[in-house]
């Protein structure tokens, strides 16, 4: 390939790309097994600054929850030579792709993070090409509500979480979800509940952002809206074309006229608005479930579940019957 990776690795063929960095499906060459390698160039101080947080993120929670991608190592890549980063990398590394980023091309710095390799994709992939089926949205929303709880417990903000930033692997007992994309997190400092921490940098994704994290004041509760829109969008397939790609992506909104208004915003721009929840079809889910998602997406943070109610809850609640198996 063009593309020259870790000397320990070869790069096989690219399986996804954003603004900030390229995921290939490698081979690591001693033992033969396939993995994930992200390449994040950090050419200047937002790059550099958005790998440091993936870093750190995916550092502190390394091998510590089924449902978030695991980090196997990370490499630092400066011109044409590699270091591989063991532990938690010193200041000097922070200092270099901050204070390097931006010279000479030819010692530019990226950073490599070699991660398990999810072999379904994307949660949105992996949903868009099957039909619906109860019994794997609640083995889903389940693995995500545990997920974000262990994040918050660990003192740690996704901020932007949305269904293609969520991977899926084959498991023996089924997919399972994986967290990924920690470039938008934010790694708290100190003890105590992350719910009582405000934050004010504005970040995600659009259709997935709180009304809070508009107007720039919200804390971790902004991760259970986002969950919210996810959750809403699976269980009754609610899909919108991205401006940009074209691509069709799962997620909520409101309608006005040809417009799609991200939830967030409208909320934030009529407080009272009733979320028509179902949207496509009265009766289509279990009532518990319909207040679940209300209580999840409610206006107001403090009226809305924290991460820590919503793993006990989301145990609780019903899905709606299973689908016949075809042929019965």
């Amino acid at each position: 390939m063009a593309e020259e990776g870790p000397p320990k690795y070869s790069l096989l063929r690219e399986v996804g790309r954003g603004s900030y960095g390229v995921v290939y499906e490698a081979v690591a060459n001693l033992s033969g097994r396939r993995v994930a390698v992200k390449r994040m160039r950090c050419h200047a101080p937002e790059n550099a600054e958005l790998a440091l947080q993936e870093l750190w993120a995916l550092l502190s929670v390394r091998r510590r929850h089924r449902n978030v991608l695991q980090l196997e190592e990370c490499v630092l890549q400066r011109g044409r030579l590699f270091q591989p980063l063991e532990g938690r990398p010193c200041p000097l590394v922070e200092t270099c792709l901050k204070g390097r980023g931006c010279a000479d091309p030819r010692s530019a710095c990226s950073l490599w993070f070699v991660t398990e390799l999810c072999r379904g994709g994307t949660l949105n992939e992996f949903l868009l090409a099957r039909r619906p089926d109860a019994r794997l949205n609640r083995s889903f929303m389940r693995q995500l509500s545990g997920a974000v709880a262990f994040l918050h417990r660990s003192r740690i903000v996704h901020r932007d979480l949305k269904a293609d930033n969520i991977l899926v692997a084959h498991g023996a007992d089924g997919p399972v979800v994986k967290v990924a994309d920690f470039g938008l997190s934010k790694v708290c400092q100190g003890k105590g509940n992350v719910n009582q921490l405000c934050l004010s940098s504005a970040c995600g994704s659009n259709f997935y952002m709180a009304p809070e994290v508009w107007e720039g004041h919200y804390t971790a509760k902004a991760d259970i809206f986002a969950l919210g829109v996810i959750f809403w969008a699976m269980v009754e397939r609610i899909t919108f074309q991205d401006g940009d790609t074209k691509k069709e992506l799962l997620g909520t909104y409101v309608r006005r006229g040809k417009e799609l208004i991200p939830l967030g915003e409208a909320l934030l721009e009529n407080p009272k608005l009733k979320l028509q929840i179902p949207l496509k079809d009265e009766g289509s889910l279990p009532e518990d479930l319909c207040q679940l998602l209300h209580h999840m997406l409610a206006f107001n943070p403090k009226e809305r579940l924290d991460a820590f109610q919503l793993e006990v809850k989301i145990q609780r609640i019903s899905y709606g019957k299973k689908r016949p198996r075809s042929g019965s």
